[in-house]
């Protein structure tokens, strides 16, 4: 159990410069807690990491680095990780050595160094294609791509350590997180992007100029080119016929890291727990969110979409319960409309539409 007689306790948060991350870092220390960020800086971006936290930059497979970073550690978030589908089929090697083998190397630090417990950040796609929605943690583990394996095979070995050396551990089922801290002070910045609020709020914005004030973002034409939204597959069994996703608001992912701390703090027993927000919302209205986020007409947003064939293998609905979590931790998502998340990531992109570049820290 952490001490009862610190006001706070101290954290190992690895990828903490990446989106996730970076937000669940300021969390974490707004809510008094010390941080120590440990980031390659491959596909995170240094100015995102808050600085209050302790930074440094190296690899979890890097013992020699990681080991003195233990000292004094209480608990470990494990955020870093390779998370790219397509990369992933086409590099499996890759996934394998940096989700499995160098995160190896992190536990057995852990192990030498008696920091016992963690926080992990697993990812919905270990479930596949589902047979019943909405997926619960007891649907059947059929990860269709190495992503996916990546991930379930750090999770397996995490049961083994916890066999083997009572290491306690929370994993959490990400489905789609998106959005932005709500001021759009931090966000996403993927290269290449592949997520779809902030492609679409890309593609929407040109022939846009932005401002944005008080927290609000506002935009008018300036008749510059435009670009096609690409919505793959329109005939599924669905209300509008495209694709349904469950989306999460990143504050809220963050927000349940720290309760899964304080549940890990009172030595109660670990799990699985998935993260959504219990209800879909299609390709369709996506688009249709954020271009109203951003001042379009309806005719301007639907002069913008093109649809393309169905992707193989791409489930008409996916959708999580995330009751476990509710039960356990009283965690229930705080932004969850569409129309919030949209917002907050809109505000980002119009603060910083080159993402993190040329920022100080």
């Amino acid at each position: 159990m952490f001490s009862q007689k610190k006001a706070h306790v101290k954290i190992l948060v690895t990828g903490g410069a990446g989106y996730i991350g970076s937000v669940t870092v300021r969390s974490l220390v707004d809510a008094g807690h010390d941080c120590v960020v440990i980031d390659s800086l491959e596909n995170g971006n240094r100015s995102a990491v808050d600085p209050r936290a302790r930074f440094i930059e190296g690899n979890i497979g890097d013992k020699a680095t990681i080991t003195p970073l233990l000292e004094d550690i209480d608990a470990v978030m494990h955020l870093a990780g390779y998370i790219e589908v397509a990369e992933s089929v086409a590099n499996p090697e890759k996934y394998f050595a940096n989700n499995v083998k160098n995160a190896r190397v992190l536990l057995d630090a852990m192990v030498e160094q008696d920091v016992l417990k963690m926080v992990f950040s697993s990812t919905a796609a270990v479930y596949g294609l589902p047979e019943t929605v909405p997926i619960d943690e007891d649907s059947l583990l059929q990860p269709i791509n190495p992503y996916g394996e990546s991930k379930l095979a750090f999770e397996r070995l995490l049961d083994a350590y916890g066999i083997d050396y009572g290491l306690e551990s929370i994993r959490f089922r990400y489905f789609n997180v998106a959005g932005a801290w709500p001021d759009g002070s931090i966000g996403e910045a993927h290269d290449p992007e592949t997520h779809l609020i902030p492609n679409v709020i890309r593609a929407l914005s040109t022939g846009m100029d932005f401002s944005v004030k008080d927290g609000d973002l506002t935009g008018v034409a300036n008749n510059g080119p435009t670009e096609k939204i690409t919505i793959f597959g329109e005939g599924h069994a669905t209300p509008d016929g495209t694709c349904i996703r469950d989306y999460i608001h990143v504050c809220d992912v963050a927000q349940a890291h720290g309760m899964a701390l304080e549940a890990l703090g009172r030595d109660e027993v670990g799990g699985v727990y998935n993260l959504g927000n219990g209800r879909g919302f299609s390709n369709k209205e996506i688009v249709f969110a954020t271009g109203k986020a951003l001042g379009l007409s309806v005719e301007d947003i639907e002069k913008r979409i093109c649809y393309g064939p169905a992707r193989a293998g791409d489930p008409a609905i996916l959708i999580a319960t995330s009751d476990r979590a509710n039960e356990r931790f009283g965690w229930r998502p705080r932004y969850n409309t569409i129309e919030e998340i949209i917002n907050h990531a809109c505000t980002w992109h119009g603060l910083h539409p080159h993402g993190y570049e040329n920022e100080e820290f």
